[in-house]
């Protein structure tokens, strides 16, 4: 991820084509190690290529992962054939209630227009 974050942070500064050297200079200059295997990855894959056609290309491929916090145990779970998967929802549904059970609207004995 350092490696993208350099790439674009050298786009931003006005260099339209930043080469492994250029990346390797602004890690060298924070303090961060640079990956010559991962450096040569990110520019083989963003050669010849618009970068604001790569990001609108990341977003919709991004809008289409699901984000909401029980699909990741549904998908952990489905993976061991399914037995947990009932299991995990049940556990989530039991602390749910158990949640909605300690929230309490203690008005220490008396109430706003009494």
């Amino acid at each position: 991820m350092k490696v993208v974050a350099t790439y674009l942070l050298a786009l931003l500064g006005g260099n339209n084509k930043p080469s492994a050297d250029h990346i390797k200079t602004i890690l060298a200059f924070v303090g961060a190690d640079a990956d010559d295997d991962k450096i040569d990855l990110l520019l083989s894959q963003v050669k010849g290529k618009d970068i604001t056609e790569v990001i609108a290309s990341g977003r919709e491929k991004l809008a289409s992962v699901p984000s909401s916090g029980g699909g990741a145990a549904v998908a952990v779970a489905a993976s061991d054939g399914g037995g947990a998967t009932k299991t995990l929802l049940l556990e989530s549904k039991k602390e749910e209630k158990v949640v909605e059970a300690e929230v309490s609207d203690d008005d220490m004995g008396f109430g706003l227009f009494d």
